[in-house]
């Protein structure tokens, strides 16, 4: 694997050091492994579900944790196989950990265990003070004026009467 060197990256962005950290953290990463099979879809602009095939697997092996933006999806099974004579052992009941990057503002609403399939269901929420909104456009007789104060180097506006 070819190692690229993101250091000029830390140099001309600001603001973007999670980001930049994802991108290394991917490009550092050895081959992932493929099991358990996952689907990720994506409803409309913010509604995501994942389904990740958990064959054999109940309720209580699964344990969904939420952590800094990180989904981790566990499974340990643990079953007695000295107990158990297989003649043939085709499902693969082995303990499992799957990890999903989160965008900001995205949330696990839901998740359910139908045959075979877990299903968790996310939605994007942005908080209101971050989205989009209109700036009107003022008469420049109306627009404050910053001042610096004598008593102190913080800027208050101050309205021309």
């Amino acid at each position: 694997m070819r190692n690229i060197d993101l250091s000029p990256l830390y140099r001309t962005i600001v603001g973007f050091d999670r980001m930049a950290n994802l991108i290394e953290t991917a490009a550092r990463q050895e081959q992932a492994p493929n099991w358990p099979p996952y689907n990720v879809m994506q409803f409309d602009e913010d509604q995501y579900r994942i389904e990740i095939a958990v064959a054999g697997f109940a309720q209580n092996d699964l344990d969904i944790e939420i952590k800094e933006g990180l989904l981790t999806v566990k499974g340990d099974k643990t079953t007695n196989v000295e107990e158990t004579k297989y003649l043939h052992r085709g499902i693969a009941e082995r303990a499992f950990e799957r990890r999903f990057q989160l965008a900001d503002h995205v949330k696990v609403v839901g998740a359910n265990l139908e045959n075979g399939l877990l299903v968790i269901d996310l939605k994007r929420e942005i908080p209101e003070a971050a989205k989009p909104r209109k700036i009107s456009i003022g008469n420049v007789e109306n627009l404050p004026t910053i001042e610096k104060t004598a008593n102190n180097d913080s800027k208050q506006a101050k309205e021309v009467a």
